[in-house]
């Protein structure tokens, strides 16, 4: 079993870093080489802008290398909660402004001609207790009527044509959900910035950022950029402002990855091919590959990765696989592996300018597509244009009691397994 991630493992690797000191002035320093970053300085740079992107280890060897390969539309949120919570307008704008961002990984693999295996192959949303499927239907017709014709409400005795599995309790079907893989994805899009003049530098942990007339100067461990704009596009949990770390907490979330199954085996499982999400609180997502895998994910234990974490955390998934897929047997595992999600308290993400740095983050677990499409946005918020912003406006509070390093994560595992015990 390879303790690495499948996407970077099964990708070409990006070759266009460069070489030399990042030094000299450019237009906007980007820091960060995930799927905001990657974006933010493609869309730049066809603007004309000169473009350095700051990446303290490999492009996309963070979140963004680390993820299931979901492109899925949707909120995290309940939709009928949502409108409840932000009123009935917002929270539509909010809906579409997922749709969006699957149209937007669409659009920049066509464009840009990524070999990526996009595929809008939609997602099922699976009740893991009967309460969840009622609470499901009592929300459809909202839903169903006021963001997302294309949704559909499966019940138990329907639910044989989309997985099989006894476990579930109906589910709800998001038709504009995709999936790609998400490495080739990224190394395309590095590409792709790099053909428009954008500078990538690798191994470029930024040391400091200093706010100065003209902009910023941004010191790293090959020299110091000057810079009229920055735009942290990195998990801000573990960079830069106090204030963001106060926002933001680190969760681990984990994947294992089958051996080759075969066609008719993983047709058995998943007839129709989505991606698949529980409702558990500590729950799973999972989808199949194109070489006949499947990629199976989830919070599994509350803690961060490290290759001891990982390990334990994969015996976990990999007994949740079974029990949901007792047909399969014992199978082998390839790849395990843990990535950090950066969440807010609301599941909201969040963009915009805070004293002078440009920032997006906060996907909680919905990152693969909005990030990609929010390094776009920001591209133009930068360039003149705060309404492209779907996030502005959202008042940002700091989570009670955090203050850095999340100690509080074996107390809240033991609240959420407590919760998906009773609710």
């Amino acid at each position: 079993m390879r303790m690495l991630p499948y996407w970077l493992d099964t990708a070409p690797p990006f070759t266009g870093a460069e070489p030399g000191p990042a030094e000299g002035g450019v237009d906007v320093a980007v820091i960060g080489g995930g799927f905001t970053g990657l974006s933010a300085a493609l869309h730049l740079a066809r603007k004309g802008a000169s473009v350095a992107l700051l990446e303290a280890g490999r492009v996309m060897g963070a979140a963004s290398g680390r993820n299931g390969g979901h492109v899925n539309n949707g909120t995290a949120h309940d939709f009928a909660g949502l409108a409840a919570s932000l009123g009935l307008d917002h929270a539509r704008r909010l809906y579409h402004a997922f749709d969006d961002a699957v149209d937007t990984v669409e659009r920049l693999a066509r464009e840009e001609q990524i070999a990526c295996d996009f595929r809008r192959c939609g997602k099922i949303k699976l009740a893991a207790k009967p309460a969840h499927y009622e609470k499901m239907a009592r929300g459809f017709d909202l839903l169903h009527r006021e963001a997302d014709a294309e949704t559909e409400l499966v019940p138990r005795e329907r639910l044989g044509a989309e997985i099989g599995s006894e476990r579930f309790f109906g589910g709800l079907v998001f038709r504009r959900s995709a999936q790609m893989h998400v490495g080739r994805f990224g190394t395309g899009l590095a590409e792709a910035a790099r053909r428009q003049g954008a500078r990538i530098f690798e191994n470029t942990p930024v040391l400091s950022l200093k706010r100065q007339a003209g902009g910023h100067a941004v010191a790293t461990a090959r020299g110091t950029l000057r810079a009229r704009q920055v735009l942290l596009a990195t998990g801000a949990s573990r960079l830069g402002p106090f204030y963001f770390r106060r926002r933001l907490v680190p969760l681990g979330s984990f994947v294992i990855v089958t051996e080759p199954l075969g066609a008719a085996r993983l047709a058995a499982l998943m007839p129709t091919g989505r991606n698949g999400t529980t409702t558990r609180i500590i729950g799973n997502y999972f989808r199949t590959t194109p070489d006949g895998r499947l990629v199976w994910g989830g919070r599994a234990r509350f803690a961060l990765p490290s290759r001891a974490s990982d390990a334990r955390s994969g015996r976990v998934l990999e007994r949740g696989l079974h029990e949901t897929f007792p047909q399969l047997g014992r199978v082998g595992i390839d790849y395990c592996w843990g990535g950090i999600i950066d969440a807010t308290q609301d599941r909201l993400p969040r963009a915009g300018e805070q004293d002078g740095l440009f920032y997006a983050t906060g996907y909680s677990g919905h990152g693969v597509q909005m990030s990609v499409h929010m390094g776009g946005v920001m591209a133009a918020v930068m360039d003149g244009r705060p309404e492209a912003n779907p996030f502005r406006g959202l008042a940002w509070k700091p989570v009670p009691g955090h203050f850095g390093p999340p100690w509080f994560m074996p107390l809240a595992g033991l609240y959420y397994r407590l919760q998906d015990r009773i609710s």
